[in-house]
């Protein structure tokens, strides 16, 4: 995979500028409707369970969408997409890109490109979506946490493709999928509806397959993966070397397949398991052996016993926007 280019220098510890406020446009507003609407959704769920339960079917619907959607961004869409963690055969490399469009994130060039310039800036001017983006002052990082999780979707000012993804570019199938990630928020959401039909032979089935294994499903996806960006910044424990502030959260681990070991991720991008200490467990690394086994992924870049030495650290962590450049492997 292409390098991406060298980021400028530019000033540590240096917040932007605010952007003054303006009318939001069609795509921040169409964002705002997959925003709320699967949110709502959420906040509906609680006391529709508490008053009518689950149904089985509900729960093996909501679970299945949840790892193939949830697996299809840790798996797909970052540590083999954006980073190369490893190589795919051509049919696992198209139903991984499938199956990331289903957690409805934003196509997967863009997704790729923004994350990819998240590493070159990570937590220096120019990411877009770290929690220190205005300051270290309590009410900055408030407003920097929100920007990290949620509000840096409705900036459309989005990483440039042809500069921070020009590989996948290339790719015919990758460039329909992308473009066509319209008809997967739509699949996203009828599938589950039009399996509980089938399962239950009921339009009432029907119904709450959407609603849990469709809304309630995507929201969860979406927050926790827009939590690896806010809490994974700004809390967790720090065992390795990194020029910024990410950070290994424990209690997120199970939700988020492995990505919340953050802190390695970031110390060692490109190695397809984040979860390198004992007790780490890492289901997305898991799911990649797996496909190694199967001889559908080659060339796996697992974690080094000489590289983590080297990447270990003593002492406190790092400032925001200190500390040595990225290391790569």
């Amino acid at each position: 995979m292409p390098e991406v280019p060298e980021a400028p220098q530019i000033p540590d510890a240096v917040p932007p500028l605010g952007r003054a406020w303006s009318w939001p446009n069609a795509e921040q507003i169409l964002i705002g409707v997959f925003v709320a609407v699967p949110f709502l959704a959420l906040l509906a769920a609680v006391p529709l369970a508490w008053r009518n339960g689950l149904s089985p079917v509900d729960v093996v619907l909501a679970a299945v969408f949840y790892l193939v959607s949830g697996l299809g961004i840790t798996v797909g869409f970052h540590r083999y997409f954006t980073h190369g963690s490893f190589k795919a055969r051509r049919p696992l490399r198209i139903a991984l890109a499938v199956a990331g469009s289903l957690a409805v994130q934003g196509p997967l060039f863009t997704w790729v490109a923004d994350h990819r310039k998240h590493h070159r800036y990570s937590d220096r001017d120019g990411d877009p979506h770290s929690p220190w983006r205005y300051g270290r002052t309590p009410g900055a990082l408030a407003k920097g946490m929100f920007h990290a999780h949620l509000g840096w979707l409705f900036d459309t000012d989005h990483a440039s493709t042809a500069q921070y993804a020009p590989d996948l570019e290339r790719d015919p199938a990758l460039r329909l999928i992308s473009r066509g990630f319209g008809v997967f928020v739509v699949l996203s959401l009828a599938l589950p509806a039009l399996l509980g039909l089938l399962v239950t032979g009921t339009w009432a089935g029907a119904a709450t397959a959407f609603f849990w294994a469709g809304l309630v499903r995507i929201c969860l996806v979406h927050h926790v993966t827009w939590s690896i960006n806010s809490i994974c910044h700004a809390a967790g424990s720090h065992p390795f070397r990194s020029r910024d502030r990410s950070g290994n959260v424990w209690w997120l681990a199970p939700l988020s397949f492995g990505e919340s070991w953050h802190n390695l991720h970031h110390a060692d991008p490109t190695s397809a398991r984040h979860g390198v200490l004992t007790g780490q467990l890492d289901a997305s690394a898991r799911l990649i052996r797996w496909f190694e086994g199967l001889g559908w992924a080659y060339d796996v870049r697992w974690p080094d016993a000489g590289r983590m030495r080297a990447r270990r650290r003593e002492g406190k962590a790092p400032e925001p926007g200190t500390g040595a450049r990225e290391l790569r492997s």
